[in-house]
């Protein structure tokens, strides 16, 4: 019995230990790169091409100490004493170590008769990260900055700000009111008896199966003809049918799964069918409501799509901004990692937000017995 029990253990930990290692893995994959964009967004232009964003990390790197200029009398072609150590110019153009560890490196072409001196030093911390991307990025206003080569670039601001605001007068009321109308339909489907009521059901699953390009341009000529497109009103409608389908199916599977004696507490006592929905189902329903809006609102926010269609460029959303400006600004890796990390801002922060809201709602919905 303790060898078996202490087999049993064994593997509870191996398992354990192997879950827990692959996640951290895949953390830790995820990480790095995410990592790499966010302190790029805070580098200048020209120091992007020069050394990797990790580099801002305290590291040692070459740094120039002295130049050493050759004797005019000193053929190049042939052999170079310099620093004690004969070399040729091959050679120093590659860059040759010195027994104390300092690099010589050839400066240009011949003529310069020039050769350098390095020598790795700790640099402890990249004191040159800057805002200044951000506020580039977020502005419409003229943008200067140098490239790879030192040449001073003038570019057009993207106004990425106004397309942010954009962004969120599109995602809020287009997740906020198909939850609503959803949480209805899914305790109507659930708890309300009435004639056809599996039929629309059935309709309302066979919707998930409708591609969304399908209906695309049968809804474009339908706005063009009541004068809605490019008009929020166009977004919040067209992702409210999208988006029904799939809140009205999980929240009926969720509503539905509700303990049966609680309404019939309720019914017993008076309520009615408006006062269960809003003081039992709603609270009770927090999971599904927060893991729907979840989806929702990161769907709406990265659609790319539908508000191509339906905005174009009148109101122009945080998804099209940057595909407009990888087009515009495609080199410019300073200016879109700090786009990409302002279109992550708001999702990030609503996920985490809903994320505890979520284990909160699981608590509340628990039933004592």
């Amino acid at each position: 019995m303790g060898a078996s029990t202490a087999s049993i253990k064994k593997q509870r930990f191996t398992s354990t230990l192997l879950v827990n290692g692959v996640m951290i893995v895949i953390c830790v994959l995820w990480l790095i790169p995410t990592l790499g964009v966010f302190i790029t967004s805070f580098r200048q232009s020209d120091q992007i091409f020069r050394s990797g964003w990790w580099t801002i990390f305290p590291h040692r790197e070459w740094v120039e100490v002295a130049e050493l200029k050759i004797d005019p009398a000193v053929d190049v072609d042939g052999p170079i004493t310099v620093e004690g150590v004969t070399t040729t110019f091959d050679e120093l153009r590659q860059g040759i170590q010195l027994p104390d560890g300092r690099q010589l490196t050839w400066h240009g072409n011949k003529r310069t008769r020039t050769v350098k001196v390095f020598e790795q030093q700790w640099k402890i911390f990249d004191t040159s990260l800057t805002l200044e991307n951000y506020q580039n990025v977020l502005t419409g206003k003229e943008i200067r900055f140098k490239d790879a080569a030192g040449h001073e670039i003038l570019r057009q601001g993207n106004n990425l700000g106004d397309a942010f605001m954009n962004s969120v007068a599109v995602t809020v009321p287009s997740t906020i009111i198909p939850i609503l109308i959803a949480a209805f339909a899914a305790y109507g489907f659930a708890w309300l008896d009435f004639p056809g009521r599996k039929v629309f059901f059935i309709v309302v699953v066979a919707l998930l199966v409708v591609p969304l390009q399908l209906a695309l341009v049968p809804i474009l000529q339908d706005y063009m003809r009541l004068q809605l497109n490019g008009t929020y009103l166009a977004m919040w409608l067209a992702h409210t049918g999208f988006g029904l389908p799939l809140a009205i199916y999980l929240l009926f599977n969720y509503i539905g799964g509700l303990p049966r004696d609680l309404l019939e507490s309720a019914f017993i006592d008076g309520a009615s069918h408006f006062t269960i929905f809003t003081r039992l189902i709603l609270p009770l329903s927090v999971p599904a409501l927060a893991s729907f809006a979840i989806f929702q609102f990161l769907w709406v926010w990265n659609d790319y799509l539908v508000a191509l269609v339906f905005l174009g460029d009148a109101n122009r959303v945080v998804t099209s901004a940057l595909a407009a400006m990888v087009g515009e600004k495609g080199q410019d890796w300073h200016l879109l990692t700090s786009g990409a990390f302002i279109s992550m801002l708001l999702p990030l922060t609503v996920f985490f937000a809903l994320q505890r809201y979520f284990v909160r709602g699981l608590l509340a919905g628990s039933v004592k017995g």
